[in-house]
């Protein structure tokens, strides 16, 4: 079993707490973190960054790195405005972060330059996350939308000025403030889920951008993880409870919890505040309030492991593998020189504004590439080419960060793959208890229609 690591952040300044997921060693903890909700990011596997509460009055936010073999945090950006949420896409090249005035900021990592920046919802942006083949980014808002953003799009000028708007997808049926947003794999043909402070869970259909399933929960959902094989989702609510929703999986529609609730998880005395996945999903971790955080067998719902987070609540949770250089040496029992080996090195700061004077020798390598007559280019495979030219524009200037984000964006392919084959031999497997439960189910029938005649 390859080992896993859980890395936990909170709202008050108690640093950042890292186990192993399945030994339950305590690994090196991160000092001076006070992240919002989603605020916490791992970038392609070489280091942590988070995003800050704002401490003083000052308009600025911060943004915080940290190696992974050092406790203090190693570089500091100041962007215009508070960050709230804080992503990284697969490879490492980008992180985006959303502002608390609708806005939405989009760096390249190895340069630290801040590329786009757009008005991208009325009041603060709450989520953002990459759909799994990169090529588009889904933002929640305090005002209850959700829209989805082609990267091409934003990065191209002249398709966004042909266009009739600058996003895919609107979608607006939420009536309160958006919590959290997952989503399940096949690129633009996925589906996404949402959570809103009006209690209810919304399945979208990215490529028919409608809403495939409404389901109203009995308290306000704040965290949500997606199982794997897309049967069903975890969402968890301010009751402390976890809820299971069904997706492809069958409803009871005796539920004591509604429609297409098909069971709860309860340990925690407080609200949940995070969810997430081990990687082959067998495992589901919970971060709350009341500073645990719980690892649960999806299977039989039995609690596996318990793990306590400093004296403040718990309001992200990461699931990933540890890199290569990272062993048991770091753990928090080791001699302080083992957390001087020297690591990856760090990218520079994270730039304020996108006036850098020499903005266009950078920012050209990320429009799209002209269209060749008479052949059609998928917007996934445009994204993908786009951003393999600026990684080997990148290299011919002999960045040792570019060839760090190559060498991770193969790992994280060759991890995608894993993933995909768990997911299809997971779907083989139930669909072989299903037959098999047919099977057995119109055996018993006929049986007992011979014995009545």
């Amino acid at each position: 079993m390859e080992p896993e690591l859980v890395i936990a952040s909170s709202s008050t300044d108690a640093g950042v707490s890292c186990w192993d997921l399945h030994s339950g060693a305590e690994h090196l903890s991160y000092k001076n973190c006070s992240s919002p909700s989603h605020g916490l990011a791992i970038v392609a596997g070489r280091f942590l960054a988070s995003s800050q509460l704002r401490q003083t009055r000052s308009s600025s936010g911060s943004i915080f790195y940290w190696s992974w073999n050092k406790p203090q945090v190693e570089v500091k950006s100041f962007p215009a405005e508070p960050i709230t949420p804080l992503v990284s896409n697969a490879d490492g090249s980008f992180i985006a972060g959303g502002g608390a005035s609708g806005d939405i900021y989009l760096w390249q990592v190895a340069s630290g330059k801040l590329l786009k920046k757009w008005h991208a919802h009325y009041r603060g942006v709450t989520c953002l996350v990459f759909i799994d083949d990169q090529s588009l980014l889904v933002s929640g808002a305090e005002d209850g939308s959700i829209r989805v953003w082609s990267l091409i799009m934003v990065f191209d000028d002249f398709l966004r000025q042909q266009a009739k708007r600058p996003f895919e997808h609107s979608f607006s049926e939420h009536t309160l403030k958006v919590t959290d947003i997952v989503a399940g794999s096949g690129g633009a043909n996925a589906i996404i889920i949402s959570a809103s402070e009006d209690r209810t869970c919304k399945v979208w259909s990215l490529s028919r951008g409608v809403v495939l399933r409404d389901i109203v929960f009995p308290s306000i959902i704040d965290a949500i993880a997606l199982d794997p094989g897309e049967h069903v989702f975890y969402a968890g609510g301010r009751d402390g409870k976890i809820y299971i929703g069904a997706l492809n999986a069958l409803a009871h529609s005796n539920s004591n919890f509604g429609p297409n609730i098909v069971g709860s998880l309860t340990e925690h005395s407080k609200g949940i505040t995070c969810l997430a996945f081990s990687m082959d999903g067998s495992l589901l971790v919970s971060g709350s309030e009341d500073g645990t955080i719980r690892v649960w067998d999806t299977k039989n719902h039995n609690i596996t492991r318990i793990f306590r987070h400093g004296k403040g609540p718990v309001n992200n949770i990461l699931v990933v593998r540890p890199p290569s250089h990272l062993s048991a040496r770091t753990s928090i029992t080791s001699h302080p020189s083992s957390t001087k080996r020297p690591g990856l090195p760090m990218p520079p700061p994270l730039e304020k504004y996108t006036n850098s004077s020499d903005e266009n020798n950078d920012v050209k390598a990320f429009i799209a590439p002209q269209n060749i007559p008479n052949v059609h280019l998928e917007a996934s495979y445009v994204s993908c080419q786009t951003m393999n030219n600026q990684i080997r524009e990148l290299e011919q200037r002999g960045s040792s960060a570019a060839t760090e984000i190559e060498t991770e964006r193969l790992k994280v392919e060759h991890k995608k793959s894993m993933q995909m084959l768990q997911q299809w031999q997971k779907t083989y497997r139930d669909l072989h208890q299903f037959c098999v439960s047919e099977i057995l189910n119109g055996e018993q029938i006929g049986n007992a229609d011979g014995q009545g005649m």
